[in-house]
């Protein structure tokens, strides 16, 4: 869909109990309604295609669109995403070329040499460059400009490969990455290295996941290209002697001979050393208990991995009051995941994690409590972990919750109310009951036995695959094969029953910390340290905050964004500069680049964390306003505070 498509859909879902004419969309985007009723189709056909929505069309009083709550808010939230992609997909794709280019080149290229090549003028160039600068200085690489020469990429190649790996970071829809490096590479050599890594992986009993594997093909791939290039990694003595210890060292050497008589590419020992510490710290399992006969033990491989895991576990144990050291296979998956990541943090290598907006998204709380955690554990032995690395260990300690909660709980009583057959009812239960231990299924009824059975039974869910008439059960409408946006739907909604506050309601949290007087709609700024820094200045001024929590409350930012998907974002300090336990909001006039997001919707949240509980619920809270992104752009338009807030509770 163009931009002015975009637009008419957006209103259609931002107020979804109005009928439209035409006419009002025809003044609204400055067209004619022919155009309107072409752009119609246009959105008719996107919804049919995402969805089982229907544009309804009412002769003589408008249009509107018939869907359920939830396939608007998922309606909403690709919209967003697309469009976002639409407008800055041929932009990102022209920084990455760009920095791609600068990064294998041999010799300087010129901006008019760029300029051309891209069909922009020599201005769009120098701004590329300087984003392009700015990301080549977090990885220790300097963009050199000499007159009448161009541009040069200086560093070592260690971090020139590093930035190859990482060129993701630079844009804001990472796929665009993998699209382009395959174009870079002919694809005789992309299937050779793929079967190569295939026969290593069988040979040596490894079993990569798909990251690790993609992975490692796109270092081999550059590995092969900069050594044509006459580009050798550089590693010092002592790593390599360290290295040439490991078993992965022989193994690099043998992979390497093998691709040496594929490729005629003679690979030094120091090509050797860098794929073996790309193997050590591959996201993969070893079956350790197969090789030479033996149960190999990881604690013992890495000296700091038993202290970095006992430490862990007790502060995230003291954090979320759980005792998180009965859970032995939280304590197994942490040793092989942490094994991994103190490789790649000891020898600078990359990490990626593309589910980490959706696991901030879905367990807010948790990962923050990671974050703390990992910061101050950090300290202690000198590392630091990207947020990247935080929410895979947020997976891992979630899991453990749920698992520790199910020794302790019945499962969700459910039903399934199917209207085809036996099989396809037997189906879905089946992947119900797989997919969520926690929930039992008692049956599966047709759609005329619900009321019978709902009153002669205590039943806590309803999975449904047909629209039902009002029944005060908790349910779901899902499709017979329960896809991957009902599964989505499918947890949220579980996770809320599981919740005691969900059987009886408490009073909310968020409305008793924060006032009127704390609410500040239409805010203008430009980046978000300005509306962190205003915000919190203002409970200092109140006497609410101690003098200090202003920069608590940036260096928390800088650990990892706070924004928890739908236009939200929940910036927060330390506790001990908290006097009196208050959150401020504020809507912003414009949508605001936070991260990776667009934020209009902020809560500083200057909360005491001594009752674990009630941080909890807060997080929950604001979690379930970050799942309804229709309301947040509506907020975003309130200009009374007393009126936002009253949007707010209901």
């Amino acid at each position: 869909m163009n931009k002015r498509q975009t637009e008419i859909f957006r209103r259609l879902l931002t107020e979804p109990g109005r009928l439209w004419l035409v006419q009002d969309l025809a003044d609204r985007t400055e067209c004619s309604e022919k155009t309107i009723r072409n752009d119609l189709k246009v959105i008719e056909e996107y919804i049919v295609k995402h969805s089982s929505a229907n544009l309804v069309r009412r002769p003589g009083r408008g249009i509107y669109l018939e869907m359920d709550e939830l396939e608007r808010i998922d309606l909403f939230h690709r919209l967003y995403a697309d469009e976002s992609r639409v407008q800055h997909e041929s932009d990102e794709e022209r920084v990455l070329h760009l920095a791609y280019r600068l990064l294998m080149a041999a010799k300087p290229v010129t901006i008019q040499d760029l300029a051309s090549q891209y069909y922009v003028n020599k201005t769009v160039i120098r701004r590329d460059m300087e984003k392009i600068e700015d990301w080549l200085h977090s990885l220790d690489l300097a963009l050199i400009t000499k007159q009448r020469v161009g541009l040069t990429i200086q560093g070592s190649e260690k971090n020139k490969r590093i930035a190859l790996a990482r060129l993701n970071q630079l844009i804001d829809s990472p796929e665009l990455t993998g699209q382009m490096m395959r174009k870079q590479f002919e694809p005789h050599e992309i299937a050779t290295i793929h079967h190569e890594l295939k026969t290593f992986q069988k040979r040596h009993e490894l079993s990569f996941t798909d990251e690790a594997f993609e992975g490692l093909m796109l270092h081999i791939l550059l590995m092969v290209k900069r050594t044509k290039l006459g580009q050798p990694i550089s590693l010092s003595g002592q790593d390599i002697a360290f290295l040439q210890e490991k078993a992965e060292f022989t193994w690099a050497t043998s992979f390497l001979q093998q691709l040496q008589k594929l490729f005629a590419v003679p690979f030094s020992r120091e090509e050797t050393a860098y794929l073996t510490l790309h193997l050590l710290s591959g996201k993969f399992r070893y079956q350790q208990e197969k090789r030479k006969g033996k149960q190999s033990d990881l604690a013992d491989s890495h000296p700091l991995l038993p202290a970095l895991v006992e430490q862990l576990i007790q502060r995230m144990s003291e954090l979320n009051m759980i005792a998180f050291d009965k859970d032995k296979m939280l304590l197994n998956g942490l040793k092989i995941h942490l094994y991994t990541t103190l490789n790649r943090l000891q020898y600078g290598l990359t990490v990626s994690n593309p589910m980490l907006a959706e696991i901030k998204k879905m367990y807010p709380y948790m990962f923050d409590r990671v974050i703390i955690a990992l910061e101050e554990v950090g300290r202690m032995i000198r590392l630091s972990f990207p947020e990247e690395e935080a929410a895979y260990l947020t997976l891992h300690f979630q899991a453990s919750v749920e698992r520790l909660h199910q020794r302790d709980s019945h499962p969700q009583r459910a039903v399934i109310v199917c209207h085809m057959g036996i099989g396809m009812s037997q189906l879905l239960r089946t992947k119900v009951e797989r997919k969520f231990p926690s929930v039992h299924v008692e049956t599966t009824i047709s759609k005329a036995e619900v009321q019978d059975y709902l009153a002669a039974h205590e039943v806590e869910l309803v999975i449904t695959t047909v629209a039902l008439p009002d029944i005060k059960v908790p349910h779901i409408l899902v499709s017979p094969l329960l896809d991957a946006k009902d599964e989505r739907q499918l947890e949220q909604v579980i996770r809320r029953l599981d919740e005691p506050e969900h059987r009886v309601a408490d009073e909310s949290v968020f409305f008793r910390y924060t006032t009127p007087f704390l609410v500040f709609p239409q805010q203008e700024v430009q980046r978000p340290e300005q509306i962190i820094s205003k915000l919190a200045r203002i409970l200092e001024n109140k006497g609410y905050v101690e003098e200090g929590y202003v920069e608590s409350v940036l260096a928390r930012e800088k650990m990892s964004a706070t924004t928890i998907g739908g236009g939200v974002a929940i910036p927060h300090g330390g506790s001990e500069w908290i006097r009196q336990s208050a959150i401020v909001v504020a809507t912003l006039r414009q949508p605001l680049t936070w991260g990776t997001e667009k934020v209009e919707l902020v809560f500083l949240l200057a909360v005491k964390q001594d009752r674990r509980e009630e941080m909890r619920q807060l997080f929950k809270e604001l979690s379930l306003i970050s799942e309804q992104p229709a309301m947040v752009h509506a907020l975003s338009k309130e200009t009374d505070a007393m009126r936002l807030l009253g949007k707010l509770k209901g």
